[in-house]
């Protein structure tokens, strides 16, 4: 065990702690009794400075059970499309800021807080560990979003849906600043603190704002096209957030809130991955309009610090064209084109058709399509059983290579490059629920394997390609909830 001094002197007060009780309090955590180390992401501590094993004096930090006396902020959102008004933190404490890259680290799990409402503040072992490895696997993917750095685990019994066992996971960001931030202080009445929020990120996250005509609305405009840019990642990787409340939307454009996730396992547009969301508008296809609706809401809570409904318009108009751009570039990428060319989003589109139409495994089917052999001959794709249903793949494996015709670089080329942008590995559904029963026995084997595997997805790690196969029949069966 590493016995490098672990001390709360090591971090700083975030940067919203002195704003009065309007917007953030103080609160101690609570703690978890018996606290287990469940899983330390050694690579992520390295690059904070942290100690590369997990410490004691370090366990008793992240398990809430420190000296220090963590912030709470308030926020307010719209969830599933209805105002909410006041949220806030009602299980998550901010420990502080860290100077290796000015990130925060944030226990949620650990008790009551000031905005707990009517819960616990606890989080359970099964949520945690989705948590931890749903946002690493984003990680590996090079997709924006917060980390995780500790799990740590208690025989503390908590209700939710059924009996489980208490968990904390310390998670990680430049900030968790969020859309319903924004909301809380633009509607319930705390200009200054606004003013003074559009300050902070202007001067530590979008510094070049400060030097145009209207600061605020240059803000919007670089949170517009960091939330689109977000929303076309998700889509090429079939990631499903599950609830894009606007309280669970990052201000930097980060991947926030790992709840009720998935990644498509057959291909499906309008696959829900909450079973909550009944009517589901938080569905895969639904995601890239979601993501618009609450910029509008982002840009309505700015209006009186802009004053400038035109322009406010006009930045939440370039959604659209940022995420159609992003998304088909990324597509681009997935199917070893370098080349831009005016065919492209009908034979994309086309494609996406015919994977819905023949059930096709999302991450698989491009994998399959990353192989030197197809891209040598990709009239192969209509000879592999796994893919064919009822709609034949002919005329669009026919228009396929010829577009690939017309790129440069030879076939193998074109192959290593896919092979390098599509993943073998995603965090099936099924893979978590595995780790999670393991660990729900005290073996957390399978959890440090996912993390190692997910952190470079692209690799093959053959010893773990039982992971790539297509999902089990009983993985049909699994659901998830907000307490997911």
């Amino acid at each position: 065990m590493d016995t490098t001094p672990f001390s709360w002197n090591f971090f700083r007060p975030p940067l919203w702690h002195d704003w009065g009780e309007g917007f953030v309090r103080q609160t101690r955590c609570e703690g978890l009794p018996e606290p287990q180390w469940g899983l330390w992401n050694s690579t992520l501590a390295q690059e904070l400075g942290l100690p590369e094993d997990p410490t004691q004096e370090a366990g008793a930090y992240f398990s809430g059970n420190g000296p220090q006396v963590p912030w709470c902020s308030a926020y307010a959102g719209h969830q599933f499309g209805q105002w909410a008004g006041l949220l806030g933190d009602g299980r998550a404490h901010t420990l502080g800021r860290i100077p290796a890259g000015n990130q925060e680290i944030q226990l949620k799990g650990a008790g009551m807080t000031p905005y707990s409402r009517r819960g616990d503040g606890r989080a359970v072992l099964r949520s945690s560990l989705r948590e931890y490895l749903g946002s690493e696997a984003m990680a590996g993917l090079g997709i924006p979003t917060t980390r995780a750095l500790a799990l740590m685990t208690s025989p503390l019994p908590v209700r939710r849906e059924m009996r489980e066992t208490a968990a904390i996971v310390a998670r990680v960001a430049p900030s968790f600043l969020r859309f319903g931030h924004v909301e809380h202080l633009a509607w319930h009445g705390f200009p200054a603190e606004l003013k003074r929020l559009l300050d902070l990120l202007m001067a530590f996250h979008y510094p070049e704002a400060r030097h145009q005509p209207n600061p605020v609305l240059s803000v919007l405009g670089e949170v517009v096209e960091r939330t689109a840019h977000l929303m076309a990642a998700w889509q090429s990787v079939g990631f499903c957030h599950g609830v894009m409340n606007t309280d669970n939307m990052s201000l930097l454009g980060l991947t926030l809130d790992y709840g009720p996730f998935a990644f498509l396992d057959r291909f499906d547009p309008q696959f829900i991955g909450n079973h909550s969301d009944q009517e589901g508008r938080y569905a895969y296809d639904q995601q890239p309009w979601i993501g618009a609706w609450n910029c509008a809401v982002l840009g309505s809570a700015l209006s009186a610090l802009i004053d400038d409904e035109k322009g406010i318009q006009a930045v939440l108009g370039r959604y659209d064209t940022l995420f159609a751009t992003s998304l088909l570039n990324r597509f681009r990428r997935k199917l070893g084109w370098q080349q831009a060319l005016p065919g492209d989003p009908s034979l994309v589109d086309t494609l996406l058709s015919l994977l819905h139409q023949n059930r096709a495994d999302f991450t698989r089917f491009f994998r399959f399509l990353s192989q030197d052999a197809v891209q040598a001959e990709p009239v192969r794709l209509e000879e592999e059983e796994e893919f064919q249903g009822p709609s034949p793949w002919t005329e669009w494996v026919r228009d396929y290579q010829e577009r690939c015709v017309r790129e440069e670089g030879s076939a193998l080329a074109r192959a290593q490059g896919m092979r390098a942008t599509n993943p073998k590995y995603v965090l099936r559904t099924y893979l978590a629920e595995l780790a999670i029963r393991q660990a729900q026995q005290g073996d957390f084997a399978m959890a440090r394997n996912l993390e190692s595997v997910l952190r470079t997805p692209c690799d093959e790690h053959p010893e773990f390609s039982a992971w790539a196969l297509a999902p089990p029949d009983w993985a049909e069966a699994l659901t998830l909830s907000c307490s997911s």
